[in-house]
């Protein structure tokens, strides 16, 4: 069985196997039944070594043992492989998340939070900022200042990043519209997006020329991206200072002709 390299390089990361698991399983899928000497012969995997690894398939589910004599074997169908595979992430991550919950109810959480809070307190809130790298890391950091918002949220984003990213908006901004949060928002790009978008979150939009993405909260916070890349490559300013937040939601009233 000639099977391209580049194939099982790919088949290889796909579904976290190493070369003579994916040869392996390469030569079951395409003869359908085969013998441990089969299999050998088919994906040139040394015959010492193929019962080893048709035993390893087996119990990750990749392979089944057909009844009988000889011992055959047959490839699971890789839709199977698929599905089993996305229900174990899923599982992992729920327990993983239903043992991250539960760290909250430990006394050395309580000491986390304790150290926490004599850490920041002596802080002047002015003096606070940091350097958020990662979309994960700022989407957190975002997340958690809206959530904290008492009187006002300003966005100023394009519309094609708004909508990549409606849904996890939608609620935040159901959120803040429930606590009575007053919501300023402008976009930039197409005006037939941003009129969806403005449908979908309920709220007023005004249309921007701004090139550039922030938010601030309060006029005291302020996240904004200096720079925009893959997953880990992005990243943003927090400042929790209220001089600075200010005087960038006076240039955006300005700008736009808010109140």
């Amino acid at each position: 069985m000639l099977v391209k390299s580049e194939l099982i390089k790919k088949i290889k990361d796909y579904f976290d196997l190493n070369v003579y698991e994916t040869k392996v399983w390469l030569a079951l899928l395409s003869k359908g039944i085969a013998s441990a000497g089969e299999v050998a012969e088919m994906s040139g995997v040394p015959r010492s070594r193929t019962y080893d690894v048709l035993e390893g398939l087996e119990k990750r589910g990749f392979a089944i043992e057909k009844l009988g004599k000889p011992v055959k074997y047959l490839g699971v169908k890789p839709e199977r492989i698929i599905e089993k595979m996305k229900n174990n992430v899923k599982t992992h991550a729920e327990e993983r998340i239903e043992g991250l919950s539960k760290i909250r109810d430990t006394q050395e959480f309580e000491e986390l939070e304790g150290l926490y809070r004599q850490g920041i307190n002596p802080v002047k809130r002015e003096e606070v900022s940091a350097a958020l790298k990662g979309k994960s890391n700022i989407s957190n950091q975002l997340k958690e200042i809206l959530q904290d918002a008492a009187k006002e949220v300003i966005i100023v984003t394009s519309a094609e990043e708004m909508n990549l990213k409606l849904k996890l908006f939608q609620q935040t901004i159901e959120q803040l519209k429930k606590q009575g949060i007053k919501i300023k928002m402008a976009l930039s790009g197409n005006d037939e997006l941003i009129k969806k978008i403005s449908g979908v979150l309920g709220v007023k939009i005004k249309k921007s020329t701004i090139d550039s993405k922030f938010f601030i909260v309060d006029r005291t916070e302020i996240l904004f991206y200096i720079s925009k890349g893959g997953e880990n490559d992005e990243t943003a300013i927090w400042l929790n200072s209220e001089f600075f937040a200010q005087a960038f939601a006076a240039l955006f009233d300005r700008a736009l002709g808010g109140n």
